[in-house]
């Protein structure tokens, strides 16, 4: 009961503050952690990546729970508050709602989807900007919001606290490039696996927030993604707006493919849970 108390306060941090500016962001020194590693001993290596996946995790799991441990002594109140104050830096909703807005408001939607993104999008058509900014949301609904919320309410700081490492662990390492083909393989495994539920519960809440009749029918379209997880909240977004995402020969959803500001400001609704 006392994680889902601190859920709920982490949750209207948030919503309400979003990230503190006053102070450097935790996920920066576990950055820092990832870089100091790699520097001093660094492998192109399946191995030497296990090796780094196990320094983080284990050092950041055993930080976060002394400092769990440390405010457990607080009084109930103080406890509540303090542990949801920590835990809402490790959510980003209201960041990646801002984000997605300022796509909607700016008069240079390429340069602010590149922000989102952090790559280059200045050849991109207006339908694809609103497609992959609605394909962007859905897939950060899930590894900024939902998962973070998850892993906290079933195990405390600590969960939430790893949960964000694994995170930053792939999206520093875990890229398929060449110099981290194989350094970075266990730390994108390990990311698999820790977004592997919540990624369904993502899909399942935009299913039934949209009111969809059968919330499970994302499931076989889902599967057809490269990840195991991207394609869920994926498909129950574009069920949920009657859209199709993605791009190529695959793709998500049985709707239109012309997608409008309009279906941006429904995502967004969508995913304001």
């Amino acid at each position: 009961m006392t994680n889902i108390l601190i859920a709920i306060t982490a949750y209207f941090i948030d919503r309400i503050f979003g990230e503190f500016k006053f102070f450097r962001h935790p996920v920066k020194y576990i950055g820092d952690m990832i870089t100091w590693f790699e520097e001093n001993y660094y492998q192109d290596s399946f191995i030497r990546g296990v090796y780094l996946v196990i320094f983080i995790v284990g050092s950041i799991g055993f930080i976060s729970l002394l400092i769990e441990e440390y405010i457990s002594y607080f009084f109930s109140l103080l406890n509540i508050v303090t542990s949801g104050f920590i835990a809402s830096m490790f959510i980003s909703h209201k960041l990646l709602y801002d984000s997605v807005t300022k796509v909607l408001t700016s008069d240079y939607k390429n340069e602010a989807l590149a922000k989102l993104l952090r790559e280059d999008t200045k050849d991109m058509s207006e339908n694809d900007i609103y497609r992959i900014t609605i394909e962007t949301y859905a897939k950060r609904l899930n590894t900024d919001f939902i998962a973070p919320i998850f892993y906290l309410i079933f195990f405390g700081l600590p969960g939430i606290i790893t949960y964000k490492a694994i995170r930053t662990l792939d999206s520093m390492v875990g890229s398929k490039t060449q110099k981290y083909e194989q350094y970075g393989k266990a730390a994108a495994l390990l990311d698999d696996l820790a977004s592997y539920i919540p990624a369904r519960i993502t899909a399942v809440l935009i299913m039934l927030v949209s009111s969809q009749k059968d919330v499970f029918s994302f499931y076989e379209n889902a599967k057809k993604h490269e990840s195991p997880n991207t394609g869920h909240p994926l498909t129950a977004m574009a069920m949920a707006l009657g859209i199709k995402l993605g791009a190529g020969k695959i793709r998500f959803g049985e709707g239109r493919e012309e997608i409008t500001q309009e279906d941006v400001r429904a995502a967004l609704k969508l995913g304001r849970i």
